[in-house]
């Protein structure tokens, strides 16, 4: 299941879990522990975990896939809501290989009709330890994937932490996944 790489070339990764930018080197080798919804989680012969985006996959020897954005444009809000829930679902935190929306993060997406047209999304979500710096990470994965669908005009999401997020918040697929039944 794990894959061990090369870096190809010079990339820009986020540390995990602080969210701290950082330049893995050229030649670096590496272990793909996680590929889901476009990213990378990689870790270093140290033990530093590194989550890299799929635009930066040509570093690690793999093709970019493309996988937002949305050809389709959504004829009112239900039919929008249906797409935004599954966009948020390609959203990965990078240490548990179980999306977003399955771990429970996502709390609320209320959907405003614009006036000048097209849509207004706002997303609560929350994290799975106040603590995590990667909330602005999955933050800005779960907006740039909402953005890119071509109906949707303005995006807010806000990290919350009220309630407290707890393992009871995933749904039964994602408890299986992880061994808590």
């Amino acid at each position: 299941m794990y894959e061990e790489v090369t870096i190809q070339r010079e990339v820009g990764a986020i540390q995990i879990p602080d969210g701290s930018p950082v330049v893995i080197p050229e030649g670096t080798k590496v272990l793909i522990t996680q590929s889901l919804g476009g990213s990378f989680t990689v870790m270093t012969d140290r033990g530093a975990m590194y989550r890299i985006d799929e635009r930066n996959a040509d570093a690690l020897g793999k093709e970019q896939v493309e996988t937002s954005g949305q050809s389709a444009v959504p004829e009112d809000a239900d039919s929008l809501e249906q797409l935004i829930w599954a966009e948020m679902k390609k959203c990965f935190d990078p240490e548990i290989p179980v999306n977003i929306v399955d771990l429970g993060l996502i709390y609320d997406c209320q959907i405003q009709d614009l006036s000048a047209g097209g849509f207004r999304v706002e997303i609560k979500m929350t994290l799975t330890a106040p603590g995590c710096g990667m909330g602005p990470v999955l933050a800005e994965d779960v907006r740039a994937r909402l953005e890119a669908i071509s109906s949707v005009e303005e995006t807010e999401v806000e990290i919350v932490f009220d309630p407290p997020w707890n393992p009871n918040m995933m749904t039964d697929a994602a408890r299986l996944q992880l061994g808590f039944m």
